[in-house]
């Protein structure tokens, strides 16, 4: 193994020096994508989000032609040729070579990111990169469905691009405002998810501590005002005993303790999220892979 990795290691040294020794190759991966930057830039001037397009554009471009030409076109050319077939005759490891080869391409296609995202930063004050917070709303089966809603937060410039990709998955984006306030807006959110959980849970338990049928108080709440819907999913889960989970009670806890805790630092009057995070944190100690319906469980845990 240590024969292969050295053999490997010396071939990719190789690729390296006849790569350097060929100025045309050097030109066409390292300065022609920058010429294509340029000339893309001196047209879009002044638009700053089609030059946001153009970086990542080019970046992309360059690392596809690197790798189809550097592996694709001349594994193939070297295939054809039979230098492939007579270097099984040789004491290198066809891996070794291989490895070597996409070694090469590897380093190639990260020295032409880097120039590219370099050479946007510094001439249209762009690097094409941006951050964009979304988080998502929904469990598993939303999430098959493509019914998840997405809270996305960014400067902005990176909205219309994305919106193809969020649409496939969500049935409704809510754009906010800077990156950050999906994930903060999703803590809330998963607060109140978290809150109807534990209130569905000491809800049933109440009713059968008092000689009711807890099936009773879903019958008593259906088609009200006050049904909601998730209360009545994981209602129904917790009188079947159905803990498979959907949403793991451990990750559920999370939620709930990151709500307490932001709460917390913010200054924010939330002693029953307090209170929930506490006791969801009791019951996860026992049951963390179980659905949150495993909430009705409490800390006796039957």
């Amino acid at each position: 193994m240590t024969d292969a990795l050295a053999l490997t290691w010396r071939q990719y040294r190789l690729e390296r020096k006849m790569f350097w020794r060929n100025p045309s190759a050097a030109f066409f991966n390292f300065v022609l994508p920058l010429l294509f930057l340029a000339g893309g830039g001196a047209i879009l001037a002044g638009n700053q989000h089609q030059l946001n397009r153009l970086i990542p554009a080019i970046a992309a471009m360059s690392v596809m032609s690197t790798t189809f030409t550097a592996l694709a076109y001349n594994i193939v050319f070297l295939r054809e040729r039979g230098v492939l077939k007579r270097i099984r005759g040789t004491p290198l490891p066809e891996g070794s070579y291989l490895l070597g080869v996409f070694g090469n391409a590897v380093a190639n296609a990260i020295i032409q990111l880097a120039l590219v995202i370099v050479a946007g930063k510094l001439l249209f004050g762009s690097d094409g990169l941006g951050y964009v917070d979304a988080p998502v709303l929904g469990t598993k089966k939303p999430a098959e469905e493509g019914q998840l809603v997405v809270l996305a937060s960014s400067d902005g410039t990176q909205r219309e691009l994305l919106e193809p990709f969020f649409d496939a998955v969500g049935k409704r984006t809510i754009w906010l405002g800077a990156a950050g306030e999906g994930s903060r807006l999703k803590v809330v959110v998963n607060a109140w998810l978290c809150s109807i959980a534990e209130g569905t849970a000491e809800m049933l338990r109440l009713a059968a501590a008092l000689g009711l049928e807890p099936a009773l108080v879903l019958d008593a709440l259906e088609d009200g005002p006050l049904e909601a819907p998730y209360m009545r999913m994981k209602g129904e889960a917790m009188l079947r005993r159905d803990f498979s989970p959907s949403f793991k009670l451990w990750l559920a806890t999370k939620d709930a303790r990151l709500a307490a805790d932001a709460g917390a630092a913010a200054g924010a009057e939330i002693p029953v999220i307090k209170a929930i995070a506490a006791q969801m944190e009791a019951v996860a100690a026992k049951h963390p892979d179980e659905d949150v319906a495993a909430l009705f469980l409490g800390t006796g845990g039957s």
